[in-house]
């Protein structure tokens, strides 16, 4: 009789392992820790993030966080946020993620992420498209 609890067991760890390793449960944990940073003013937290594309175009963290304050105000401090509609393709090797966003001054935009696994097998942000918007455009 204690085979089942044991069996019961089991299919929840491998289950939750399954689930963690979803790219795109890794992919909206990777921006809500990017946007954590942003709100903590934590720039060498947020440029770790960042896929290598986007440091070769700021080579240092100083130079992301002041592209990030001046071209994605919404993202760099959001009033409200919530993930929208996510796309994994070629197997989890990118995945697009849209997150619906409230800024501070009340205004509604759409930031579509591209997320992909570097060769060492993390998520990387490889880019983030922004619309003014209120409602899903999906991807």
């Amino acid at each position: 009789m204690r085979a089942f609890p044991v069996a019961a067991l089991l299919c929840f760890v491998f289950a939750s392992m399954a689930r963690a390793e979803d790219p795109v449960q890794t992919a909206q944990a990777l921006i809500q820790a990017q946007i954590g940073a942003f709100l903590h003013n934590d720039a060498a937290a947020a440029y770790s993030f960042a896929a290598p594309g986007i440091k070769a175009l700021f080579p240092d963290k100083d130079s992301f966080f002041a592209m990030v304050k001046k071209t994605y105000q919404p993202v760099y401090h959001p009033g409200n946020y919530a993930f929208g509609k996510s796309r994994a393709i070629d197997n989890g090797a990118v995945v697009y993620q849209e997150l619906m966003i409230t800024g501070t001054d009340g205004k509604d935009w759409t930031a579509i992420y591209q997320i992909t696994r570097q060769p060492d097998g993390s998520y990387k942000i490889n880019g983030v498209q922004i619309l003014r918007n209120t409602t899903s455009e999906g991807i």
